[in-house]
Formats: structure tokens, sequence, C-alpha cells
């Protein structure tokens, strides 16, 4: 894979809210797929060798519970961290920087996804912000430094 290129901040396009809900929506079905996936990774072997008590008893499993809970966060870390998109923000050219144009850190990265969620919390307030705010920054954005560019047309 090569390097991601710097991106020069000035002339970048931010995105609109239609354009980043649409990438959510594409990585929030990539997410749940990879959850049936983990889940399965787990509850098949253990129904296999335990019966399916044992398997819908993992239900209630605090590390069963914890290894779910690892997933969405890993999807999004490892694709900002490889490139600046995940599958739906590629498919809708949309790639994450710092504030400089730069290629996120791990700590951006893990900012932005912790702001992410305080973005969530006020029934998606921090994400509708975007049409109010004069840079189209949702609320994440502006916390860890990071902003989503539109990339040009290939």
């Amino acid at each position: 894979m090569k390097k991601e290129q710097s991106i020069d901040i000035d002339q970048a396009v931010a995105p609109g809210l239609a354009r980043r809900l649409a990438a959510m929506l594409y990585d929030t079905l990539l997410v749940f797929g990879l959850l049936l996936l983990a889940s399965m990774v787990v509850t098949v072997p253990v129904g296999i060798l335990a019966g399916e008590q044992a398997s819908q008893a993992l239900a209630g499993n605090l590390l069963f519970q914890l290894w779910l809970a690892l997933v969405p966060p890993a999807f999004f870390l490892l694709f900002w961290l490889k490139g600046g998109q995940t599958l739906g923000m590629r498919s809708w050219r949309l790639r994450v920087v710092r504030e400089d144009g730069a290629a996120l850190t791990g700590s951006d990265a893990l900012k932005r996804l912790l702001y992410a969620l305080l973005s969530w919390l006020p029934l998606g307030l921090g994400f509708l912000w975007i049409v109010v705010d004069r840079d189209r920054l949702a609320w994440h954005d502006r916390l860890s430094h990071t902003r989503l560019v539109l990339l040009k047309k290939r």
C-alpha cells in the first residue's frame, strides 16, 4: 500500500452531512457483519463442544461482551491508521486527516473515536452540527483536531 500523502487543508473541500451519513451507513453494515463473524468465532465452537445451551449462555459472559465491544473500535482505528479511510469512506471519497492535513497518529485516531461517541450521545447533535458549522466540522472533528476531506475523483 502506498504511503498516504499530506492534504493541503486550504484547498480541501469539507464533505456535507449527506455524504458523511452515507459513509456511516456503509460502515455500520460492515461492522454488523464483523460483529456477526466475531460472535460466530466464539459461539460455534462452544456450541459444538459444549452444546447449544452453553453457546446461548455466552450472551451474559463479560469476556464475550468485551470481545464484541472491541470490534467496532478496532475497525475504525485500524482503517483510520492504515490510509485514513474506512471502506465506507473510500466509497464516498472521504479521508480523515489531522487539521494540518497530515495522516492520523494513534493518539489522533483514539481521540477522534472517543469524541465521536460524545457526538452521538445527545441524539447525534454533534454530527448534525455540520449543518451550521462554518467549516462543516462535527464536534468530534473540532475536539480531536481532525477533519474529513472530500477527495477528488480519479
